[in-house]
């Protein structure tokens, strides 16, 4: 009898245990369709990128790649929960769920990703970003070297700080750091004329320039201070995730590459769907090879996210293109065929 008992609680004990691994190993990914809605961190204050506008919305290519990523997992890409967040709050909204994800101008560095500094794991990245200076363009300032022996103003205590430094030494020019806090400071004592320059991330110089009176009066000059590849990223614990997230962001890239655009996509499904021999359009649309459900997606994933927000150039040009508020040259975010690098893997 007491055998029989002893059987009996270690069988109870190794089907709890077996629960218990098979609820902690479950996915973010199941979660978020359980739950029907997608937690996405961003920062809700760079426009172009993310930005609450005056009507409660967001917008902006972060908020985009979010709609892609909600799209794709929910189904709806109304379907979401915007979190802004700072930057020193961000890897701690992802390490306690908090978010589902980040889509907040984050640079894919090595101790970010890896298991010994923050843990994440970053999707593809979707701009390529550097560090960079704004002076007014009647200033007559047009390289570094103009700016010996200047002033510029710098956040204090920041990898942009540190850059600048570097930058300067290393072509040997003297200039005078100008510290500040925070971003927006920063801002404020360049238009005060408190420094001959700003330097900050190119993308948020030109948010900043945005928002300026004359923006106009202001130039970003051509010297690249730094490399700064933005990313989404989710815990790197969760491999099913990080699955989904990069397949989506490649779909969006691979859908430029073959002129898959928010308003012909429906046509490119028929057209697939008649021609048996267009294999590749086939898996890619989901309607041969079951390439979702490898990813934990429905096979027509890419259908929905294109149908949602277009192609990775339909997004940027929305938001970064020569007619929007902030535009900003594609240069290395272009396709690979186009002289930039944006480049995705065969959907096989």
């Amino acid at each position: 009898m007491r055998r029989l008992v002893s059987g009996i609680v270690g069988l109870t004990m190794l089907l709890t245990g077996c629960a218990t691994t098979s609820q902690e190993d479950s996915s973010r990914l199941d979660l978020i369709k359980k739950r029907q809605e997608l937690i996405c961190g961003v920062s809700g204050k760079i426009p172009g990128f993310s930005f609450l506008e005056t009507d409660g919305s967001y917008q902006g290519l972060d908020v985009d790649i979010c709609k892609a990523f909600a799209a794709a997992i929910v189904g709806d890409s109304k379907k979401i929960r915007y979190r802004p967040l700072t930057a020193a709050e961000r890897f701690t909204a992802i390490k306690t769920g908090e978010i589902d994800l980040l889509s907040r101008n984050t640079t894919f560095t090595l101790s970010r990703d890896s298991a010994g500094g923050n843990g994440l794991t970053f999707a593809p990245v979707v701009f390529y970003d550097g560090q960079g200076l704004m002076v007014k363009k009647n200033s007559k300032i047009n390289s570094l070297k103009g700016l010996s022996n200047k002033s510029i103003c710098v956040g204090s205590g920041t990898t942009t700080e540190q850059n600048i430094n570097d930058a300067f030494e290393s072509a040997s020019l003297p200039y005078t750091p100008i510290k500040y806090q925070d971003l927006n400071q920063v801002v404020a004592g360049y238009l005060q004329g408190r420094c001959s320059a700003m330097t900050s991330d190119r993308s948020q110089l030109a948010a900043a320039r945005s928002g300026f009176k004359n923006p106009k009066e202001h130039i970003i000059l051509d010297n690249v201070l730094s490399k700064e590849p933005l990313a989404p990223a989710s815990d790197g614990q969760d491999q099913q995730l990080a699955d989904a997230m990069r397949w989506i962001v490649f779909a969006l890239i691979s859908a430029e590459e073959q002129g898959i655009t928010k308003s012909n996509i429906y046509e490119k499904v028929q057209l697939a769907k008649n021609n048996p021999q267009l294999k590749p359009l086939r898996r890619f649309l989901g309607i041969d090879g079951g390439l979702g459900e490898k990813i934990g997606l429905s096979n027509d994933f890419v259908v929905k996210v294109v149908s949602t927000t277009g192609n990775y150039g339909e997004i940027y040009e929305r938001h970064l293109g020569k007619n929007s508020q902030v535009p900003i040259p594609r240069g290395l975010n272009e396709l690979y065929t186009k002289g930039g690098i944006h480049f995705s893997p065969p959907f096989n």
